[in-house]
């Protein structure tokens, strides 16, 4: 009996470390090919992403070229570069050649500014320190601009690391775009393994409707957020053209962060109205109607949103909402999707286990059967 006793004991003890260097060396294993794959880790994911958003697109040109997937993807992905890319150029030279100019003119001497208004004075918070900054400038620009050159130095750096940035993030994106018409010409085959690896982690019957709901809530959240975004921008800028804001462009751009930041695009367009009540360049019809268009513009993604954010997706709006804020505030820009389709899937897992333990719904399934 004792014999037998040790000899299961020596069983289970070689059993457990078998287990324990099996397990050991898979996670060993996954930690070394996530150390391998991060660095391309981002770009892998905002080519899915768009891979996943830009699909529907690709498969109406493979339909118009005979079926032919790559050369759909390879035409859309050229299209992308073309008009992201040429634009950018034509923008980072006309803003160089700008501050070249500006930079030539501050410091040859020959730059005056005009003395500021008295009103300026009178401005809450800001008025006093503006108005003797703006005045010793007046006076002595060379003299005032050796006197703030901290100020400037720091300016500067901060200015040309966000243009570094900014280069980066599109050069990423451009590459990520480029990934994507790859993952595109293999669409169909790709997207097979992934509803594979979902069955296999969940059911054979969960798998696909988890597929899809991913799929959907990417889609969702890019017409939902992005797409509101940038529409919104595009109504705005034509309206700030419209009042003749100076830097009508860039103030653009800023409504288009803000939307994808899911703030208000008021916080824009109510000091664009102010400038244009307290400048007074146009008559007080066209300034009525001006305002009213700002006003209107600023407020459409509160209509806009809730008609695309989470259309056709089985999941309530305020969670696809509440992820892509959270994943974005957590992960930045790409959480705004990861967060969005991670809440979504946990929120479906989690609701189908609540309706399969209950015996409700387990007794109307029973009967529904028999």
């Amino acid at each position: 009996m004792q014999s037998e006793y040790n000899s299961i004991r020596k069983k289970l003890f070689s059993d457990l470390n078998d287990a324990f260097i099996h397990v050991g060396l898979v996670v060993l294993l996954v930690i070394i090919c996530l150390r391998i794959f991060s660095p391309f880790m981002g770009l892998m994911l905002w080519g899915l992403i768009l891979a996943v958003v830009l699909y529907p697109l690709q498969q109406i040109l493979a339909t118009k070229l005979n079926g032919r997937q790559g050369r759909a993807a390879t035409l859309l992905v050229l299209s992308g570069l073309v008009l992201i890319g040429l634009p950018t150029i034509m923008l980072g030279t006309s803003f160089s050649e700008f501050l070249h100019d500006k930079f030539e003119v501050v410091f040859s001497g020959t730059m005056t500014i005009d003395p500021p208004p008295a009103s300026v004075a009178e401005w809450p918070v800001i008025g006093k320190t503006l108005f003797s900054l703006w005045e010793q400038a007046s006076e002595d620009l060379p003299a005032f601009l050796v006197s703030i050159k901290p100020q400037l130095e720091s300016l500067a750096k901060t200015v040309l690391g966000s243009l570094a940035n900014t280069a980066s993030s599109l050069l990423k994106f451009l590459g990520s775009l480029i990934i994507a018409g790859i993952m595109m010409a293999y669409g169909k085959s790709g997207s097979a393994v992934v509803m594979k690896i979902l069955s296999r982690l969940t059911s054979e019957e969960k798998g696909p409707s988890l597929h899809t709901l991913s799929t959907l809530t990417i889609r969702s959240v890019a017409m939902g957020v992005v797409g509101v975004a940038f529409l919104q921008s595009l109504v705005l800028g034509v309206g700030f053209v419209w009042v003749g804001i100076p830097a009508a462009g860039i103030l653009a751009l800023l409504v288009l962060l803000v939307g994808i930041a899911q703030l208000p695009a008021l916080l824009i367009t109510l000091p664009v109205i102010i400038y244009l009540w307290t400048t007074g360049d146009t008559s007080t019809t066209e300034s009525v109607l001006q305002t009213i268009f700002l006003v209107l513009a600023g407020m459409s993604d509160g209509f806009l949103k809730p008609l695309l954010l989470g259309r056709g997706v089985e999941v309530p709006m305020p969670i696809i909402l509440l992820g892509a804020l959270g994943g974005m505030f957590s992960y930045g820009l790409i959480g705004l999707f990861l967060g969005s389709v991670i809440l979504a899937l946990g929120y479906q897992i989690f609701m189908d286990w609540v309706e399969n333990g209950n015996p409700e719904t387990q007794g109307d399934s029973a009967v529904s059967g028999e």
